[in-house]
């Protein structure tokens, strides 16, 4: 039964009940009652319960009426008197008071699965950004370095600005922005120790830049702040450690070529087949089929990777890695998600078209890039 029918008023000519109707303790009110036959107490032409008419004054509720499961709606929708009377009821009109047939509408056909983003902008976007990103990977290290830092910027920006905006947090910007590109190219330059250091100095810069503002919520701004050093800047530095080695720029293309694709498998298996919700508190999107369409698409890619592009590498520490790499990105989403719905929000930022913000390509990279680096060092050395 239509969801629509539920206390669809009667319409001109419409049959009625008088005062003498059947009701439930109380007045009966035009328009209202159960549906009958005419000569029960009922006369033509009652006044109808709709839009037009002060229907919210009625004592009571019309329960819905019984009607057969192929009925559906006909006439003018229109009109101002309300739903129009259920086809295979007669319907009249001011020149015609006879009953007219009407023929009932063709059953709507059922839309097809959305994907929920724009698909057309979202390929054409990342095609750009991936151009962008292996051109400046294999030609100057230096530049991709660069890439990085872009990239840490804008996503701390985007990440301060949605705090402020929705929770009132004010973490500064400033010694975020700088702190965050030097942790990023001290890891290239100097290392791990180099990334360490840069990190408690960009974390002590926070600090005493709040400083310069009133005591009132310090302590949840710097909070803030130092989660934000931690989040963004520090895990995309494990990115800059494993450019350091020898075959760098291949170990970064297997990260992000993982990485993309344990997302790409878990949409495409998830959207075409997942029925059963992973966390559906967190993100209602996400299924136990996408999870396993990730781990199978990245533990092949994997093994791929480790055998053709690692030096020393063998296929078998490609599928650790490709299962490693669809669990980190999976719960780097996860946890990505956990922030937007806390601040009431779907998307980070409208940088990126058909993908949201740069946080939102993010999400799954930062906590996968020192799961990568780690495995690599254990796997063939650091290089």
């Amino acid at each position: 039964m239509n969801d629509s029918s539920w206390g669809a008023p009667p319409q001109a000519g419409y049959w009625g009940p008088t005062d003498q109707g059947h009701g439930h303790g109380q007045d009966p009110v035009p328009g209202h009652g159960h549906a009958h036959s005419p000569g029960h107490g009922y006369v033509r032409g009652a006044a109808p319960a709709g839009p037009a008419y002060d229907a919210h004054d009625a004592p009571q509720t019309r329960p819905m009426p019984i009607v057969p499961d192929v009925a559906d709606y006909g006439g003018n929708q229109d009109d101002d008197r309300g739903a129009a009377p259920l086809s295979g009821s007669p319907v009249r009109n001011e020149t015609n008071p006879e009953p007219m047939p009407h023929a009932a509408e063709p059953a709507p056909k059922p839309q097809k699965k959305s994907a929920g983003r724009d698909l057309s902008a979202a390929i054409g976007v990342g095609v750009g950004l991936g151009a962008v990103i292996v051109a400046s990977l294999f030609v100057v290290k230096a530049v991709f370095v660069g890439v990085i830092a872009v990239a840490v910027v804008v996503g701390l920006w985007e990440l301060t600005r949605r705090l402020e905006e929705r929770k009132g947090i004010r973490a500064p910007l400033v010694p975020l922005a700088l702190g965050g590109a030097a942790m990023v190219v001290a890891g290239y330059v100097r290392g791990a120790e180099g990334a360490w250091v840069a990190m408690a100095l960009t974390a002590l810069a926070v600090l005493v830049w709040r400083m310069t503002e009133p005591p009132e919520n310090y302590l949840r701004d710097v909070t803030a702040g130092v989660f934000a050093v931690f989040y963004v800047p520090f895990l995309a530095t494990f990115v800059a450690l494993m450019l350091t080695a020898d075959d760098g720029a291949q170990r970064v293309l297997t990260f992000l070529l993982l990485t993309v694709v344990s997302d790409t498998g878990a949409y495409a298996v998830g959207w075409r087949f997942g029925r059963h919700k992973l966390a559906p508190r967190i993100s209602p999107g996400k299924t136990r089929e996408g999870l396993l369409g990730a781990v199978s698409f990245a533990m092949v890619v994997g093994a791929l990777c480790m055998q053709f592009l690692i030096d020393d590498g063998a296929w078998w520490q490609g599928l650790v890695l490709g299962l490693a790499v669809a669990v980190s990105a999976t719960l780097g989403d996860l946890g990505e998600s956990m922030i937007k719905r806390d601040l009431g929000i779907k998307d980070m930022g409208t940088l990126l078209p058909g993908h949201g913000g740069i946080m939102d390509r993010l999400d799954s990279l930062l906590p996968t890039a020192p799961v990568v680096w780690l495995l690599l060092v254990l796997f063939v050395g650091s290089g």
